[in-house]
């Protein structure tokens, strides 16, 4: 099982590259990290494509307050996370994330 992230920028419509990201997976003491990166210029973060993860409850994390600050914006939300149950190991599941400085949208999905 595999994620692939991609974050779109909902202000000017297209990838939204050097957005930091942390993905985490739930524990009986809180959250484990799991792995960081950086979302490239297709807004994603390719070094998770090809790691092996274990069914369970994740969560993704988009640091929002420093990719807007870049282009000069303020957003009310400084961080954005996804939580999501990822249920058969055999898949490989795909969150993509809409960012704008006041909203986001997300889907989460098998990819085919």
């Amino acid at each position: 099982m595999s994620i692939a992230t991609q974050t779109l920028d909902g202000v000017y419509g297209r990838s939204a590259a050097g957005v930091r990201a942390r993905l985490e997976r739930a524990s009986g003491a809180g959250w484990e990290p799991v792995s960081e990166g950086e979302t490239d210029i297709d807004g994603n973060v390719k070094e998770w494509t090809d790691e092996f993860m274990e069914r369970g409850l994740y969560r993704l994390v988009l640091a929002t307050d420093h990719y807007f600050a870049g282009l000069g914006m303020t957003t009310s939300y400084p961080e954005v996370t996804v939580m999501f149950r990822m249920h058969d190991e055999r898949m490989p599941y795909h969150v993509q994330v809409v960012l704008a400085p006041h909203s986001y949208s997300t889907c989460f999905g098998v990819r085919g």
